[in-house]
């Protein structure tokens, strides 16, 4: 009798747990999908945030608007030491009245080389061998430079936005206007994006393989990201 007892004790703890199991399996909720399974079926559209673009705004899906301008870069290397001064300061007087926020992007993108491109091939036409030659080597260099990507240039942007509500682009784009003028007066130039160039600016930002030379049209869609985009 002493022999069964340990077998009999060793059933009864199995059956006992094995049925705890079940009613906890079957009492269990459903297992919540996890961050990296969630981000995986996201679209494009739903990561970078983006509602519509329209005219000259963006539109977010917590209910923000947005405004974009360019700045132009300005080559400072034949200014003396006061020019360069001047210029902060004049610049610094001019923004020191802005009492709202705004976010300075700096970044880079290829530079568009097709027109020195196509000043060469011109040039083909009334050169003689020689000068032919060596227009074509430097055309195919230069061709390769632009499918390489290899020569960038910085560009820089602000944004403004504000909360949505009727009439409030109105009132964002002559904020917009008005910094503007704050650098185009100190001849720096300066201008607000229209509906192409925010997209552009948007992949340029969020697709890495992104270049200017590509066709600006698009087209309402739902282009989704790799299941293995984090791994």
């Amino acid at each position: 009798m002493e022999g069964l007892l340990f077998p009999i004790i060793m059933l009864t703890v199995t059956l006992v747990g094995g049925g705890l199991l079940l009613l906890f399996l079957k009492t269990a909720k459903k297992r919540p999908v996890s961050d990296e399974t969630a981000i995986s079926v996201q679209t494009a559209q739903q990561f970078i945030n983006v509602r519509d673009v329209k005219d000259k705004y963006l539109y977010t899906k917590d209910g923000l608007v947005l405004t974009y301008l360019r700045v132009h870069a300005i080559s400072i290397d034949l200014y003396s030491k006061a020019e360069k001064n001047n210029l902060i300061k004049q610049i610094t007087a001019e923004l020191s009245d802005i009492q709202y926020p705004f976010k300075f992007m700096a970044v880079s993108r290829p530079v568009d080389i097709s027109p020195l491109i196509s000043d060469m091939q011109g040039m083909l036409k009334t050169a003689d061998d020689k000068r032919k030659e060596l227009l074509r080597q430097e055309i195919l260099q230069m061709s390769s430079f632009a499918l390489s990507g290899e020569i960038v240039e910085r560009q820089f942007y602000i944004s403004l936005w504000d909360r949505y509500e009727d009439g409030v682009e109105k009132d964002l784009l002559k904020r917009a206007s008005l910094l503007a003028e704050k650098f185009t007066t100190n001849g720096v130039g300066c201008d607000i994006l229209t509906e192409k160039e925010i997209v552009r600016l948007l992949n340029l930002v969020n697709n890495p393989s992104y270049t200017h030379l590509e066709d600006t049209d698009f087209e309402a869609g739902i282009p989704m990201l790799k299941e293995d985009i984090y791994a």
